[in-house]
């Protein structure tokens, strides 16, 4: 139970930082430190609150404002067990131009006693274009524990990475980056900027970020439009998204991890399911405040 533990209480926080890429189906392609890109920065037209989008993409002004929070249960469930494990909440902050993303996340008291998850991510990136500015990590699980503090050169894309790992410091690495190489937060809200209208259907999309002195390079896909009951909440129209997870301790590789966002201006994450070797790990909204848009996807 501790070996699942300790991969499904990680989840609270990326959850709220990975599914925080409201794309989500994704074929995990080789990581690299050398990230070779032949994509290039083009020149783009102003959009509404100073963003920026490159010609011929599919960005649209910006869906979200600074005061936003959103908060998440995380359960987990195995046949009749269903078990909340831990919570994850999402602030943005925003202050002269730079808006600044911050997830926590937490084992609830009851799972601490077995395994103590404290988690903080946090970034900050620029309006006018999306693009990441710094992005730190504090990662306690357990025994285990590892700080990220990672800074983005817009100039050139490279990348400075300081890592502390067990309370030792790693060498300082710099890896080259493109363009479109984020840290997970701001990948996450560019990705909520995205007109899916224009995105092709069950076609993986490539997404690139960078965490712990590896820069990842992978696929989302997007399934479209339904309906969805979200337990506590109630009825929505959403857009699903999945999401291939790595193979490894807990998960078998052939599985999806299933996410859903609001069908209408502000692309908030409503839910997400993860199949893992034993159950699967289950998070749901439960408060959101601040939302720059009414909630118009509720169906009531």
């Amino acid at each position: 139970m501790i070996t699942i533990l300790s991969h499904i209480l990680p989840a609270i926080t990326l959850f709220a930082a990975f599914l925080l890429l409201p794309a989500s189906a994704v074929a995990t392609l080789p990581r690299s430190s050398t990230q070779q890109n032949s994509s290039t920065v083009q020149k783009g037209s102003t959009l509404q609150n100073g963003s920026t989008a490159q010609e011929g993409s599919t960005l649209q002004a910006l869906p979200f404002k600074g005061g936003e929070s959103l908060s998440y249960a995380i359960t987990y469930q195995w046949g009749a067990v269903n078990t909340e494990v831990g919570s994850a909440e999402l602030i943005l902050n925003y202050s002269n131009g730079i808006f600044n993303p911050v997830v926590t996340g937490k084992s609830t008291k009851f799972w601490d006693r077995f395994y103590k998850v404290r988690e903080l991510f946090e970034s900050t990136f620029r309006e006018k274009d999306g693009r990441p500015l710094t992005f730190r990590r504090d990662t306690r699980e357990g025994k285990y524990f590892v700080e990220n503090n990672i800074t983005f050169n817009n100039k050139d894309y490279s990348i400075e990475c300081k890592v502390v790992r067990k309370g030792t410091p790693l060498p300082d690495t710099t890896l080259q980056g493109t363009a479109e190489t984020y840290d997970l937060l701001s990948l996450f809200y560019k990705v909520r900027g995205l007109d899916f209208s224009k995105v092709e259907i069950d076609k993986p999309q490539p997404i690139s970020f960078v965490i712990d002195r590896e820069i990842y390079n992978l696929h989302y896909i997007y399934h479209g439009p339904e309906v969805k009951k979200i337990k506590g909440v109630g009825k929505f129209n959403v857009l699903k998204f999945s999401l291939m997870v790595v193979t490894g301790e807990v998960f078998s590789g052939k599985d999806y991890i299933t996410l859903y966002v609001t069908d209408d201006s502000n692309h908030i994450p409503l839910l997400f399911e993860s199949p893992i070797l034993v159950g699967k790990v289950v998070g749901v909204i439960t408060k959101w405040d601040g939302l720059k848009y009414n909630l118009t996807s509720q169906i009531k």
